[in-house]
């Protein structure tokens, strides 16, 4: 238990980072009318995914961007607390999937897309 709660700790760092930096959070008309849409959702390994087959090609840019970003977020929380980019990803994941509101799509950790 006294493990976990560092690393909790850290997930709770990089929630705060992505929610106060706007290039690393969704916060752009596009994505957001995108997740809305169905057409983007949460994965559970922390990133966005495209839900739908054929993507727009500049949300399908944009979705690589915040990505990037919350990779970027993610090493330097695991660098800060000796752990790996993996889990403090997956656990950023399952925040960002618990906050998401009805209707939205996430990815399961078999991979299929599911809608709250």
């Amino acid at each position: 238990m006294t493990a976990i709660r560092p690393l909790l700790l850290s997930v709770t760092l990089a929630l705060a980072a992505l929610a106060f930096a706007p290039s690393a959070s969704a916060g752009d008309p596009q994505i957001d009318a995108a997740i809305s849409a169905g057409e983007i959702g949460e994965r559970i390994d922390g990133y966005l995914g495209v839900v739908t087959a054929s993507p727009d090609p500049s949300l399908v840019r944009k979705v690589q961007d915040i990505n990037n970003r919350r990779r970027a977020v993610y090493e330097q929380t695991a660098r800060d607390n000796n752990t790996t980019v993996q889990i403090v990803a997956q656990l950023t994941g399952e925040k960002q999937i618990a906050k998401l509101e009805a209707g939205q799509y996430y990815m399961d950790a078999s991979g299929s897309w599911k809608q709250k």
